[in-house]
């Protein structure tokens, strides 16, 4: 998730991960909202499949005492994931019985990210936290500004962004800040780091790369407004949404536009690249997905609302929420829906994650759910 931003009562949040480069040995896990490589893809999920999907049912659901706008990160057989209840919550990926909850000052809209044994999170609360993954004990935090972000970890450093209209590069290990970049205008949005960049949008519709040691600006690109998603890199490509309405491929290396297009709606959801397809919803109720070369339209699929909920891809499926409380199974080369499941409130900014042939996921009813195959 990733930025999330108030505004009559509705919330828009965007999200983060690193390079392919920066991926651990191979690994079901989901460690970060788009899991460590930015492209919310799981190369590794071998159980469930275009054929079987249609068989998910609730596995368990786990009651927080608000909102879940936060997206699981799953690893080590744990699920952590934040709430409006002012707590972050670690849930055995098996049972759904709570390992433990730690409590923050302020609402947990940001997406957690589980590095080296320590669970990164912001908070409305002016911070960014640092808690112990398996006790829930606070390591340390800094006062970042109102966070909505959703932390980045990349050798050794923690990115995000945050209401204050920095970016905010931390210490994984202390906290203590290396940098911050002002744009002048809030960063709902989290930080992609490739390749020793870090890419990120603004609340002043401009796209950054930033070098991410010293936060030098390399370059930037003005959409037409606000930019809450949060960027996909891919082959050299950064694949990015904008409330103009827009999709946005831009060279990694320049920042000049390879194409774009226009949906009908303003774009909040954060891109998954799988395949040479960019995957990706929309305001206008859909879900696209394009070529990632030429941009063209490959197919949609229309939910009944906003879809907010950023998409994630894993051997031949495409995991995604919307607003009408529904979580969808799409077939990725086809669109057409292969499962689906009515959750007692809006699938919001939570995003699916895909991990061991389970599907997690959060609601605006405050709960988390578990899928899985008889």
């Amino acid at each position: 998730m990733r930025c999330i931003r108030i505004s009559a009562l509705m919330l828009s949040v965007c999200f983060v991960s690193v390079s392919l480069g920066q991926q651990p040995a191979a690994t079901s896990d989901w460690t970060q909202f788009h899991r460590v490589n930015m492209l919310r893809f799981n190369p590794f999920e071998s159980v469930l499949n275009v054929s079987n999907v249609a068989d998910l049912q609730r596995k368990w659901s786990y009651p927080t005492n608000a909102w879940v706008l936060s997206s699981p990160a799953v690893t080590n057989g744990v699920v952590f994931v934040g709430s409006y209840d002012s707590h972050v919550h670690a849930i055995n990926t098996t049972t759904g019985a709570q390992l433990w909850s730690s409590g923050v000052t302020g609402a947990v809209y940001s997406s957690p990210a589980v590095a080296n044994g320590v669970v990164y999170v912001g908070a409305t609360s002016s911070s960014t936290f640092a808690l112990n993954a398996h006790t829930g004990e606070q390591l340390w935090s800094y006062p970042t500004g109102d966070t909505y972000s959703t932390p980045t970890v990349a050798n050794g450093v923690v990115y995000i962004g945050a209401q204050d209209t920095n970016l905010y590069a931390l210490n994984a290990s202390t906290g203590a800040k290396r940098w911050s970049f002002f744009t002048g205008g809030i960063v709902w949005c989290s930080p992609a780091v490739v390749n020793g960049v870090v890419f990120f949008g603004s609340e002043n519709g401009i796209v950054y790369a930033l070098n991410a040691n010293t936060g030098a600006v390399i370059w930037t690109f003005a959409t037409g407004n606000q930019v809450l998603a949060s960027p996909a890199v891919a082959n050299g490509i950064v694949y990015v949404g904008s409330e103009d309405n827009t999709v946005y491929a831009l060279k990694a290396s320049t920042g000049a536009l390879v194409w774009s297009y226009t949906t009908g709606g303003q774009v909040q959801s954060s891109a998954a690249v799988s395949n040479g397809v960019v995957y990706v919803g929309s305001e206008d109720k859909n879900v696209y997905a394009l070529n990632a070369r030429t941009g063209a339209k490959l197919w949609n699929y229309t939910t009944g609302d906003f879809v907010h909920s950023s998409p994630a891809v894993a051997n031949g499926v495409v995991y995604v929420g919307s607003w009408d409380n529904n979580v969808y199974a799409l077939n990725a080369k086809t669109g057409v829906k292969l499962w689906s499941y009515t959750t007692g409130g809006p699938v919001d900014f939570s995003s699916p994650a895909v991990v061991n042939g389970m599907v997690y996921v959060g609601s605006k009813d405050g709960a988390v759910y578990a899928f899985g195959l008889p």
